[in-house]
């Protein structure tokens, strides 16, 4: 698809991939609309874009995200493009009863799953009407195993990885709406900052991969690491009924 003129909006888009996405896709002449729940946030990250503005809000809260959608589609009704960042990640230790593992889980699950259909749906409508399209969602290396430091992240990523699928799939005869799976490893970023994250690579490669990605049609964007295994198991999924 066109890699300039777009309208961009991008959830969790004051810091880390979601400000590098912006930063990426802002220099590369684009209009973009970074969306976070932190007011002083998003202005300080507005300061180091071009042609940029902020809705603020939290996704994860239903009314929130209906009141997001609507800004979003009044104001800015030829939005082409979102990019579905906003998440939420604990360390869950699923052998400590005291851990309260189930509220961090429906907290991700919320935030990195239900959120996601429920936000793509509110704007799938103006999206149709776009001669050229986009959803792209973040998922994660997680995706392809679980493990005991983020188990129920990792099942929360899953499933928006399943979603994706299916939402390719449900528009794959709609040659104006193209669906992106970005995977990330691990990334240098406050957020990944309690489970190692300053070992991560950097924020701006996730958006270049992605960048890269719009301009070859690449639906699948595998990043870093992560490549190594998509590589293995794409073709083998692929062979799945679908």
């Amino acid at each position: 698809m066109k890699t300039s003129g777009n309208t961009v909006f991008i959830s969790g888009g004051s810091a880390g991939i979601g400000l590098a996405i912006a930063r990426k896709l802002s220099d590369t002449g684009n209009r973009i609309i970074i969306n976070g729940r932190n007011k002083e946030r998003l202005q300080n990250a507005l300061k180091e874009l071009d042609n940029a503005v902020a809705i603020q809000g939290d996704l994860s809260v239903e009314s929130e995200r209906i009141r997001i959608a609507n800004e979003l589609t009044s104001k800015y009704p030829d939005v082409n493009i979102i990019v579905n960042n906003a998440g939420a990640a604990f360390m869950n230790d699923l052998s400590d009863t005291d851990n309260n593992v189930t509220e961090k889980a429906y907290q991700e699950i919320n935030t990195n799953y239900i959120s996601v259909i429920d936000f793509t749906s509110l704007v799938l409508p103006q999206l149709l009407q776009q001669k050229d399209a986009a959803i792209v969602n973040i998922s994660s290396i997680a995706v392809y195993r679980g493990n005991k430091f983020l188990p129920t992240y990792s099942a929360s990523k899953a499933a928006l990885h399943s979603y994706t699928q299916g939402l390719r799939d449900t528009f794959a005869e709609n040659e104006q709406l193209n669906v992106y799976e970005v995977y990330p490893p691990l990334v240098n970023t406050e957020f990944s900052a309690e489970i190692g994250g300053a070992n991560g690579i950097p924020p701006s490669e996730v958006a270049d991969e992605l960048y890269i990605a719009l301009k070859k049609n690449q639906f699948e964007v595998p990043v870093g690491d992560t490549k190594k295994i998509h590589e293995l198991v794409d073709p083998i999924t692929e062979q799945a009924p679908h």
